[in-house]
């Protein structure tokens, strides 16, 4: 009876994985086609003749390289940049006493419940009254402003660390800063890894804000590849936009892959006290 519930659980197991895999799964069919057999009727499900030019050739339409490096700048600042001040927040809200600590933490969480398109023509408006359309200014502050739900998770993960860490140090003579810095924050690695993650893939897959805020040469990846592979007609050239999206997953894949361990000990331990 056990065994036959397990095979149950797998096999409804491996169809929720190709159910979520599928889509990739199409993404590297097309970009592994001819344009020809992309067109054709009935459809090709897989290509008669499997090619890999496709990819040379979106490197070259334009400059791949060139947009993705002003993607890995931009991510890498705002992940950064977001993890430490949402780590930072999270410490005051999990350890230092204050007037109406829980209120101003329930408003915190609140703002996950408002929807970014809300923002989106104050936000503009600030940054253009500013002078900062067309840099990357933007996102070196919004990474200091932390987001919500990283808060969240640092705030769970230090709430249940021994208060004596923390006692002993300030015996020792350490502050408040140096007790984060030196302490807390080097234990937190889960939280780290699972912040960085997330935040990353925010970021780097993020397409309204570099279409509202960065011209054609400072734009990033993902605003070039949905708008730069057309003809000299206009026509979308889709084959080059599979390509170049299924190379577009890839520094996201080695980021997971590289700290997939702390994201899931971070996103099964934050919530538990």
């Amino acid at each position: 009876m056990v065994l036959a519930r397990r095979k149950v659980v797998y096999m409804l197991l491996v169809a929720v994985l190709v159910l979520f895999l599928s889509p990739f799964g199409w993404l590297v069919i097309t970009a592994l086609k001819a344009p020809s057999e992309l067109r054709a009727v009935p459809i090709h499900w897989w290509p008669h003749h499997l090619t890999t030019e496709n990819f040379s050739e979106a490197l070259t339409f334009f400059d791949y390289l060139g947009y993705a490096r002003n993607s890995l700048t931009i991510a890498a600042l705002y992940s950064v940049l977001i993890t430490l001040a949402s780590a930072w927040a999270g410490y005051g809200f999990a350890r230092l006493d204050a007037p109406g600590k829980r209120i101003v933490f329930g408003l915190l969480l609140s703002t996950m419940m408002m929807p970014t398109i809300i923002t989106l023509i104050p936000t503009y408006l600030l940054f253009v009254k500013a002078h900062l359309v067309n840099t990357y200014i933007p996102w070196v502050l919004w990474g200091l402003c932390g987001a919500p739900y990283l808060v969240f998770l640092f705030r769970q993960f230090f709430t249940n660390m021994p208060k004596e860490l923390e006692e002993a140090a300030i015996v020792d003579g350490c502050g408040q800063i140096r007790v984060f810095w030196r302490i807390f924050l080097p234990q937190s690695w889960p939280v780290i890894a699972t912040s960085l993650i997330l935040s990353f893939s925010w970021s780097w897959g993020d397409y309204v804000a570099p279409a509202l805020l960065l011209d054609d040469d400072r734009t990033t990846l993902a605003v070039k590849i949905a708008t730069g592979y057309v003809n000299e007609h206009g026509t979308g050239l889709y084959t080059l936009v599979a390509a170049g999206a299924v190379m577009y997953i890839v520094p996201v894949l080695i980021l997971f892959l590289i700290l997939q361990r702390g994201f899931i000990a971070g996103t099964a331990t934050s919530g538990l006290k």
